[in-house]
């Protein structure tokens, strides 16, 4: 296992849920962390909270020069690359009869696109360090819920990147990993306008018993995996399932 202490980390979507997790985890072990987005005040919250060995960049992933700045700004804190943690995304949904091509090609410009492009400029950084690429997917590739087909399939081609991308980097010994979260506590559905602050904890409750483990999971879980990817020295091309069992398919107990 690589030492997390004193690498440097690009985290995008850094301001809440699995990104802010990931930040305050890393930096507790010693790393410096870039974290992006689009609310300043919610990326200097996260910062505040971590400390000197917390730079923030606002900005936004769907855009090629805010891509540019959130990677200078990463090398410069941390005085290279060694990961990058494509964390961003937004949730879609949208009913199969319902499609319409703006909202689709923006999910994927979002979801997908974006990543894609930060990863290519990341290339050349990550290369000097031997470092690695991780993605964050979804369950949803693992289990269908009516109505989150856009969500599902930016999410699938995010796994089905992760393969080849680490087929494709292999040989420059940069690796790239995605892991797929199980139902975890975080503004992603509030953004999304699926329910309100004050229906989230039973709303989440209901889901709880479809996860094996009878329970969400937390952001602090999530980010242990992401601080695996980044670590681990002969681990690539993996889509790690960190999701208490939800997609074994189990039932609620009746």
């Amino acid at each position: 296992m690589r030492e997390l202490n004193g690498m440097s980390v690009l985290i995008t979507g850094g301001g809440s849920g699995i990104g802010a997790g990931a930040a305050r985890l890393l930096a507790q072990g010693g790393a410096k962390v870039t974290i992006t987005g689009r609310r300043r005040d919610k990326l200097e919250a996260v910062a505040e909270s971590i400390g000197a060995g917390c730079r923030v960049v606002e900005g936004d992933v769907t855009v090629q020069a805010d891509r540019r700045a959130m990677l200078a700004a990463a090398v410069e804190h941390g005085g290279r690359l060694d990961g990058l943690v494509n964390n961003a995304a937004n949730m879609y949904r949208q009913p199969v009869e319902g499609y319409t091509e703006e909202f689709l090609l923006d999910a994927f410009n979002t979801n997908v696109v974006s990543g894609m492009m930060l990863s290519s400029l990341a290339v050349p950084h990550l290369e000097k360090t031997r470092g690695a690429i991780v993605f964050i997917g979804s369950t949803h590739t693992r289990r269908a819920f009516p109505g989150a087909s856009p969500y599902a399939t930016t999410k699938a081609a995010v796994e089905g990147l992760t393969r080849v991308m680490a087929a494709e980097l292999g040989r420059r010994q940069i690796r790239v990993g995605c892991i797929l979260p199980g139902a975890v506590s975080t503004e992603l559905n509030l953004r999304a306008g699926l329910f309100k602050p004050e229906e989230a904890a039973g709303r989440y409750a209901a889901v709880a018993g479809l996860h094996a483990l009878g329970r969400i999971g937390t952001e602090t879980e999530i980010a242990e995996a992401v601080e695996f990817l980044l670590r681990a020295e002969w681990v690539t091309g993996v889509g790690l399932e960190v999701d208490g069992g939800i997609g074994l398919g189990v039932s609620a107990p009746p």
